[in-house]
């Protein structure tokens, strides 16, 4: 979940990896460190907190060279502070290693290390590394050999990039669990954990698979498995533009990102939806009826906001498949020995593509013969690779932490996946384009909330945003978008939010209502309508105050809630999509008004690659 980046080649490597890792500053770090060569050696500069404060230090004290690497860490073994930041050395101060993940049998390794006469100076997992190498090339050993057989020792979930000051010019990484990606340049190579701060550079990137390790110089790349035999894998051309990852005036990565759901929900459905023939197309993932019809459970696997994700999912998937559909946490999916087997069809859920507990998750399933997609955003990230189809949602990089438009294409993925189930079973092709026509129109539908809706719940926020306390309702549908709502608040306002069945609500959580604690429910037409306006009345009754997200003209509603937030109407199917958006809009501006770090709130990383 920390940021990486090595470069070798002919720029003046400090502005590269700044400039890398200011990329990678979405993934949460709470420390930063470069390490450059230069003809004196290895010079490393370090600092608590924020990037700012590392460029701060740098300007004191300027480093220049070809050479170098950088690190935005996220504690883990270790306080966080300077001394335990990356990048981390041995004793002479010439093995240089930066590191995402966990060393798990450290203790033992440090422990022998310590008898063998190395001095420790962090309290990281880390260090063990750059001490294991410099025991390895005592006898005269190679850095390179050394490397190779230091990997052998290790333990863990790692990527790791490695340096030796004394031989500039290479640099060795090896991944056996968090993402590592090379960029292929002229005259230069780059290897970091995300594609991001490639982009400037070059668009052609190699991933590496678990277990497998990469030397890089200037004018070469190597990759070689875990039995050093050397792997011969064509690079990918990424399509990304740069700039799309940039703020482009917006005030915060998340408010951007929040406006580009229209263009992210249309790419998503683009291409793969054909209202003529009533036919859903995917190209990176073929099933057959003949094999959907030896499909007799799903199990979706998740975390946070894709749990969220996977549990609309499962409204639309059972009442398409007409068979059980389970959804469950990826960081307790495999430790409960979930009944599996070749009849089961296991959708693994990953903005990233590289999220430790679902790909756990996913590997268990797979181990017990399950037929494995995800629905995944990034192309070539380890679901993928591992996955037998994909889909993609094609919402572009998302930088803000809290997660949004990489939500809202997941639901569509969903909504798509039924209908191709649909089509798989033979259904009435009526049904289908009617419900294709629907689906068309959706991004037109989340622009007229932003347009119509924005400013009113920016003063939405300014009346409630002293609350201490948010009760979120919903029903059905809506039950797991009032679970995000809640999500979205509590990780960048700070403000505990529960979300809640609105049915179960008299079962416990009708006991925290009274005049301060704002109610943010969902009452749109569906069946449940009725109920959950007879839900809302005993919020009522106890001078809750209550904020409803409802069908525009509702004219019943205005009169009963405190305020509303009004929708245009679809098909209950979509209607999450369009009900989460103004949820996503209360969080940010109800964090914007109390001072919170929007984009990198406290504690928390984009992309969670540890367990």
């Amino acid at each position: 979940m920390c940021g990486i980046i090595g470069y070798v080649g002919t720029r003046d490597v400090v502005p590269v990896i700044i400039g890398g890792l200011r990329k990678l500053e979405y993934r949460g770090y709470d420390s930063a460190g470069i390490a450059v060569v230069d003809d004196s050696g290895v010079e490393i500069v370090r600092a608590e907190g924020k990037l700012t404060n590392l460029e701060a230090k740098l300007n004191d004290k300027p480093l220049s060279g070809s050479f170098g690497m950088g690190h935005t860490r996220w504690a883990t073994h270790g306080k966080p502070n300077e001394n335990n930041a990356h990048p981390h050395r041995d004793c002479n101060g010439k093995v240089v290693v930066i590191h995402n993940g966990i060393i798990e049998n450290f203790l033992p390794l440090k422990q022998d290390l310590q008898a063998k006469g190395h001095e420790f100076k962090t309290e990281t997992d880390t260090e063990v590394v750059a001490h294991l190498i410099e025991e390895k090339m005592k006898d005269g050993t190679d850095f390179t050999e050394a490397v190779r057989k230091t990997l052998k020792e290790l333990e863990g979930h790692y990527a790791l990039v490695m340096i030796d000051g004394s031989a500039p010019g290479t640099i060795i990484a090896a991944k056996s669990g968090p993402p590592l990606v090379v960029g292929l340049g002229e005259n230069e190579n780059i290897i970091a954990s995300d594609v991001a701060p490639l982009l400037a550079y070059t668009r052609n990137i190699i991933y590496l698979e678990d277990g497998e390790y990469v030397i890089a110089n200037q004018q070469q790349v190597q990759v070689f498995d875990g039995n050093d035999r050397p792997v011969d894998r064509a690079p990918k051309r990424i399509t990304w533009d740069a700039v799309m990852a940039e703020k482009e005036g917006y005030r915060h990565y998340m408010l951007k990102e929040i406006h580009e759901q229209p263009r992210a929900v249309r790419d998503t459905f683009t291409g793969r939806m054909f209202e003529e023939s009533g036919e859903v197309f995917f190209n990176d993932l073929q099933l057959t009826a003949e094999e959907w019809a030896k499909i007799k459970k799903v199990h979706v696997i998740a975390c946070g906001t894709s749990w969220h994700a996977g549990l609309v999912g499962k409204f639309l998937l059972e009442d398409a498949a007409r068979i059980p559909i389970e959804v469950d946490y990826g960081s307790e999916y495999r430790y409960r020995n979930p009944i599996v087997d070749e009849s089961t069809l296991v959708i693994g859920v990953t903005q990233s593509g590289e999220t430790a507990d679902t790909i756990a998750g996913m590997q268990e399933a797979k181990a017990k013969g399950a037929k494995l997609i995800t629905i995944c955003n990034v192309i070539g990230a380890a679901a993928t690779r591992m996955a037998d189809g994909v889909i993609y949602t094609n919402a572009g990089p998302e930088i803000g932490v809290a997660s949004t438009k990489a939500f809202t294409t997941q639901l569509t993925a969903f909504f798509l996946l039924s209908l191709y189930i649909r089509q798989l079973r033979g259904e009435n092709r009526d049904d289908i384009r009617y419900a294709m026509h629907e689906m068309r129109v959706i991004p037109h539908k989340i622009e007229d909330i932003l347009k119509k809706q924005e400013k009113h719940i920016e003063a939405l926020a300014h009346k409630y945003y002293k609350a201490n306390d948010f009760l979120f309702l919903g029903r059905g549908v809506h039950y797991p978008i009032a679970l995000e709502g809640a999500l979205k608040l509590k990780e960048i306002s700070y403000i505990h939010a529960e979300g809640y069945p609105a049915g179960e609500m008299k079962h416990g959580p009708i006991a925290l209502i009274d005049e301060n604690l704002p109610v943010v429910s969902v009452a749109t037409h569906t069946p449940v309508y009725d109920k959950v306006v007879s839900n809302l009345q005993e919020v009522k009754a106890r001078d809750g105050k209550l904020i409803v997200i409802c069908d525009e003209h509702d004219e019943a509603m205005k009169k009963f809630a405190d305020d509303v937030i009004e929708i245009p109407w679809t098909i209950e199917p979509l209607q999450p999509i369009l009900t989460v958006v103004p949820m996503q809009l209360l969080a940010y501006y109800v964090a914007l008004r109390r001072g919170c770090d929007v984009d990198q709130p406290r504690n928390l990383a984009k992309s969670v690659t540890v367990e």
